[in-house]
C-alpha cells in the first residue's frame, strides 16, 4: 500500500527515551563514549583496563559494560560481525546519550608491511556493503571524526615507538562477505591502495555522521591477505596482543579528548 495518506511505522521515531530492543539499554545506563569490539566476549577485554564494572546488558551479540578509566566514565558494546548489526549498535547507543563511538576490533592488511598484532588507523572506508545504501547516496563518504582520528594516530605511534609492532594509517574497507573476498578482489583492494579490510566501519561512520556524532577506528591486524600472514596459523597470541593495545588507544583517546 502506497500514495498519499499512508501511515506507517516510522522507526526514526520509535523507542526514543526508552530501553532499546536490541541492546537493551536505557537512557542513563551508559556514558557519552563506547568502545565497540565486534565480538561479545571481547567486550571483558575493556573491562580489563577498567574499575568500578558493571555488565548492563547482554541481549543477541550486544554485550554492554560500563565503568571508569582515569576518571572517565566508559561504556563498551560489542556490535557484532557485519554493517547490519553495527548500524543497530549506534543507532541505539546513540539514542541512549552516546556521543562518541570508536570501533576496537579485527581487520586483516591488504599492504605489505602490515604484520599480525600491528595497529591500523581508519581514516575512512570503502563502502562495500549494503547497509549503508540504504542510508546515503552511493558517492556519499563514510569517513570518521578528524580528531578523534587523529588522537588515535598519534596516541598509537608514542605508544609503538621503541616496541617489535608497527602503526599504519589509511583507508580501509568494509565488505559484507567474509568468505567472498577472494583473490581478484584482494588483489583490486591492494591495487586501490586500500590499507586494509573489515566488517563494520562503513555502518559506523555513516551513522554517526547522519546522526550528529562522533566515531573513529582502530584495529589489530589478525593477518595479511596479500603476504599469506594468517590468523590460522601462529600469529593469535599477537592478534590478541594487538586488542589489547588498540583498547589501550582508545580509551586514551576518550580521555585526551574529553569524549
Amino acid at each position: 500500500m502506497s500514495g498519499d495518506g499512508f501511515a506507517g511505522v516510522d522507526k526514526s521515531a520509535v523507542g526514543l527515551g526508552e530501553r532499546q530492543y536490541h541492546i537493551g539499554v536505557a537512557p542513563g545506563e551508559v556514558s557519552t563514549v563506547a568502545l565497540l569490539p565486534g565480538d561479545p566476549f571481547r567486550v571483558p577485554l575493556v573491562a580489563e583496563f577498567l574499575t568500578d564494572v558493571t555488565e548492563v546488558a547482554h541481549q543477541r551479540e550486544h554485550r554492554t559494560l560500563v565503568g571508569t578509566y582515569k576518571g572517565r566514565r566508559i561504556t563498551a558494546t560489542s556490535t557484532g560481525m557485519g554493517c547490519p548489526s553495527t548500524a543497530i549498535a549506534a543507532e541505539e547507543l546513540i539514542r541512549v546519550g552516546v556521543t562518541s563511538l570508536i570501533r576496537v576490533g579485527s581487520s586483516a592488511g591488504l599492504q605489505e608491511g602490515v604484520e599480525p598484532g600491528d595497529l591500523l588507523v581508519s581514516e575512512g572506508t570503502l563502502r562495500n556493503d549494503g547497509t549503508t545504501a540504504a542510508y546515503v547516496h552511493p558517492g556519499y563518504p563514510a569517513v570518521p571524526d578528524l580528531r578523534i582520528t587523529m588522537s588515535l594516530d598519534t596516541i598509537a605511534r608514542a605508544m609503538a615507538e621503541g616496541a617489535d609492532w608497527s602503526v599504519h594509517s589509511g583507508l580501509n574497507a568494509s565488505d559484507d562477505a567474509f568468505y567472498a573476498e577472494g583473490p581478484e578482489w584482494i588483489g583490486e583492494l591492494n591495487r586501490l591502495g586500500i590499507l586494509n579490510v573489515e566488517m563494520e566501519s562503513s555502518a559506523l561512520y555513516v551513522v554517526a555522521r547522519q546522526r550528529g556524532v562522533r566515531a573513529g577506528m582502530i584495529c589489530a591486524a589478525s593477518s595479511n591477505l596479500v603476504t599469506g600472514a594468517s590468523v590460522y596459523g601462529d600469529t593469535k597470541k599477537k592478534l590478541q596482543e594487538g586488542w589489547m593495545r588498540s583498547i589501550e588507544v582508545a580509551l586514551e583517546t576518550a580521555v585526551a579528548l574529553e569524549l
